[in-house]
């Protein structure tokens, strides 16, 4: 009798973050889509049950040796997880590549490329020979240069930029880094004593000021009107040691024999050497200006290297072709070859154009190779990701995917879910948290999680088919699969240009040619446009820096020779997490948590101990429990176990000491009042005039489920755009640009339709809007687009077309009209 096969993944008692203790069973060999409100529990059940316990039960099947070397997953707060697959996860946010990763490394196509340009490639003799192609290169067999000499044709790793085959200049980077000395001293009508030297405030330089000083520099002076070799000394001076006294805030002195004197370019160069983390760097970045390198001209490789032929192509030429023509050329080196090179070129150009094909299917068709990593888009950089995912051609596997429609044109939706059909037609199961109607209306299986965010989170709504969801009355995502939604969330003005307009012209950025555009004043625009087309370009590469240089009275960047604007400010508001650790919550971000202190020093026990304001800060030691300093859980080193985090067992994760918590306020502490939520918070601080202001802005934007300690980090991009937001509302706006990249990250339908609430907000307060978006919701909402084509990279670069979303979906040249069409056909508008 044959065992039967396990057909579900049977989940019990699942209780991470707000999931309330259920029990769901999620089918294998599927595609299964989990949708609901933002906060709602999708992703605490996809990566928090589902990736986290399918994870760390693949690890713990490795050698203990291993495990050690790998990051590894606690376990998951759920009673029993049975017929669990190995899991692999791709996130909402991959993490941003170095500066020397190019998509042809992300890929690793570059390394089949750098494979066929050794095995295949016409060589040139050091003799400077050309010779033919031939087998000996791949035999490691001395070649014949047909002058009497022979030498060794170049292996795979001498054509690494990374390595062998870096340019001797730039050493691989394609750009070659100058400090500009006006960066270094960016006021100096600044005295050095107040901070005219930008590099001494970089960490651990901050006594800098004083070592000057006992050199002799006059540092309460104007660095403008100091001597010239006062200058000198500051930004050239030699290192010495000097003895100083540095005075404390409490009135201390601090004495130093042996303080270093950095000068302010070696303050930079120093650092840059002395560190490796990717955020600092940026940091120093911008002492720096980059060019192109003189020697590659911004290809990376030795120029000895473009001498070896493909085809008649070096490898920099061909690193630069779009992917879309890469293919094509691939197709010509066989016949190029002689014949007896035919099997080893036909396998590996096969190879090539597999590593190809999943980036084209992805709509990724305008990159190149070549194009670094760091200047890719996340949706761009998530769809990497899964390529290199679908290639590894898995069996048995569960892929969790966290919104991979993030960045995709409607066009490109399609090759998208020929992707993840494809991944399941392999043998594997695959989990999809995505608000994406035509990614839940591809499922085989939909799961609604609600019925809302939080507290009022964390339960199966409803599982089944997309046409039996469809069916239940009380479903959220139904009526937008169906159409019976009402679409339209906000008027849009009839006289678009009205409150006026501006403009500006692009003469040469990237794709972008003699673009000129023009927006209206006190209107929400939209751009879109396929991913490539030049938005990016357009809006945060040109209008941005040509509008900040503007208000500074500065010249406009080299690329926008016009801008006529009469705006007074840009506020960027984008969905990269918001603070950099668990210390970051939802009341230190927006100041509620500064005001709370104030109130709790005010109280009369609080005055009694005659403590102050820091005494009711988790980030102090007169606040802070002193187990876990603040942060409300422990980490737990098991040795060959994976390190366990859990709530701190002296505070119970409330972050403060046992003393601090005994002050209470309208009968709570100051922990308490943490762990409420926003909407829990607004009768709370209903007499309290700035409180009061703060949590209604949040509520407002659809975060009343969010609680008020809640790490901020670990919110959605859309929840972090809105955040971001709390500090802008309520005031007059009028001379503000807004400028939002993407804002429907993370978004349900119906959050969409807040979100476009809080646009009109800032609308009524006179702001002017701009957003990046795909997401045809927000599009059919919009006073004003501009579309962006026709498709992207070379394919794009211009305005295809403007004007109402009306005039958009009627306009043949646009692709994106062709999409917006249908969606006001779907929901007669």
């Amino acid at each position: 009798m044959q065992n039967k096969q396990p057909e579900q993944i049977e989940v019990r008692g699942a209780r991470v973050n707000n999931l309330r203790n259920i029990d769901v069973d999620i089918p294998l060999h599927q595609f299964v889509a989990i949708t609901g409100l933002s906060g709602s529990g999708k992703s605490s059940l996809a990566l928090g049950v589902l990736y986290a316990e399918g994870a760390r039960r693949y690890l713990d099947a490795l050698s203990t040796y291993t495990r050690r070397r790998i990051s590894q997953m606690g376990k998951a707060d759920v009673r029993v997880v049975r017929h669990l697959p190995a899991a692999l996860a791709l996130r909402q946010r991959p993490n941003v590549p170095s500066q020397r990763s190019t998509v042809g490394t992300m890929t690793e196509s570059f390394n089949v490329l750098r494979l066929l340009f050794s095995r295949l490639g016409s060589h040139v003799s050091p003799s400077g020979q050309r010779v033919a192609p031939t087998l000996h290169v791949a035999e490691e067999l001395p070649i014949d240069a047909g002058d009497g000499t022979s030498f060794f044709g170049p292996g795979a790793e001498r054509f690494a930029f990374n390595s062998a085959g870096a340019c001797p200049t730039c050493q691989g980077s394609g750009q070659i880094r100058q400090i500009v000395s006006e960066r270094l001293i960016p006021d100096d009508n600044l005295t050095i004593r107040d901070g005219a030297v930008a590099s001494w405030r970089l960490p651990g330089r901050n006594f800098m000021p004083l070592v000057a000083q006992a050199i002799g520099v006059d540092i309460d002076t104007p660095f403008k009107q100091l001597s010239a070799a006062d200058r000198d000394i500051v930004l050239h001076g030699e290192k010495k040691k000097y003895a100083i006294n540095i005075p404390t805030a409490t009135g201390k002195i601090f004495h130093m024999d042996n303080a270093q004197f950095e000068n302010a370019f070696a303050a930079v160069t120093d650092s840059l050497a002395t560190t490796k983390n990717e955020r600092a760097i940026q940091r120093l970045n911008r002492f720096y200006s980059f060019t192109t390198c003189p020697t590659c001209h911004g290809n990376r490789f030795d120029p000895k290297l473009l001498q070896t032929l493909v085809a008649g192509k070096n490898i920099a030429e061909v690193s630069d072709l779009p992917l879309k023509d890469l293919s094509a050329f691939a197709q010509t080196i066989v016949p190029w070859l002689p014949a007896k090179m035919h099997k080893i070129g036909q396998t590996l150009v096969n190879e090539f154009t597999n590593s190809l094909t999943p980036l084209l299917e992805l709509g990724l068709d305008y990159l190149t190779l070549s194009r670094a990593g760091m200047t890719l888009s996340t949706g761009e950089l998530q769809r990497i990701q899964l390529s290199r995912t679908l290639r590894t051609a898995t069996t048995g596997v569960l892929y969790v995917l966290d919104e991979p429609s993030i960045g995709l044109h409607p066009a490109n939706v399609t090759g998208l879910i020929k992707i993840m059909r494809a991944l399941v037609d392999q043998g594997n199961s695959l989990v999809v948290v995505d608000h994406n109607t035509h990614v839940i209306a591809a499922a085989d299986t939909v799961i609604e999680i609600g019925p809302g965010a939080g507290r009022k989170g964390g339960q199966i709504l409803h599982q089944g088919s997309v046409a039996q969801i469809k069916q239940q009355a009380d479903s959220l995502i139904a009526p937008y699969l169906t159409g019976q939604a009402d679409l339209l969330a906000r008027q849009p003005q009839p006289d678009i240009f009205g409150a006026g307009k501006f403009s500006f012209h692009v003469k040469q950025r990237y794709n972008l040619r003699d673009v000129t555009a023009q927006f209206p004043l006190n209107r929400l625009s939209v751009v879109t446009g396929f991913s490539g087309a030049g938005k990016t370009t357009l809006i945060l590469d040109s209008l941005v820096p040509a509008l900040q240089a503007q208000i500074k009275g500065k010249p406009l960047p080299q690329h926008v020779d016009r801008l006529q604007a009469d705006l007074q400010r840009v506020v960027m508001i984008d969905s990269t997490p918001v603070g950099k650790n668990t210390r970051s919550t939802v009341a230190t971000y927006t100041g509620i948590l500064d005001r709370l202190r104030k109130l709790f020093a005010q109280t009369p026990a609080a005055k009694a101990h005659h403590w102050g304001a820091a005494h009711f800060s988790y980030n102090t030691t007169q606040g802070a429990c002193p187990t876990c300093k603040g942060t409300g859980h422990i980490s737990l080193d098991v040795q060959y176990l994976p390190d366990i985090d859990q709530a701190c067992p002296t505070c119970h994760g409330q972050r403060y000491n046992p003393e601090t918590l005994q002050i209470k306020w309208h009968e709570l502490s100051i922990a308490d009042i943490l762990a409420l939520s926003v909407d829990q918070a607004v009768p709370l601080f209903a007499k309290y005039k700035s409180l009061h202001h703060l949590v209604l802005a949040l509520q407002s934007m659809g975060l009343g489920y969010l609680k008020l300690g809640e790490a901020t980090p670990q919110l959605s991009g859309g929840e972090a755009q809105r955040l971001k937001l709390v500090a802008e509302m309520g005031q007059t706006q009028a001379g503000t640009l807004f400028i939002f990249d993407e804002p429907s990250v993370g978004l349900h339908p119906l959050d969409t339709r807040t979100l476009i609430h809080v646009f009109d907000q800032l609308l009524d307060q006179g702001a002017t809007i701009i957003t990046i978006e795909h997401d045809l919701d927000i599009v059919s909402n919009a006073d004003y687009v501009v579309d962006v084509g026709p498709r992207g990279g070379n394919a794009g670069g211009k305005i295809v077309a403007s004007g109402t979303p009306q005039q958009i979906a009627a306009n043949t040249n646009s692709i994106t009209g062709k999409y917006l069409a249908q969606q006001l056909q779907l929901f007669h508008v």
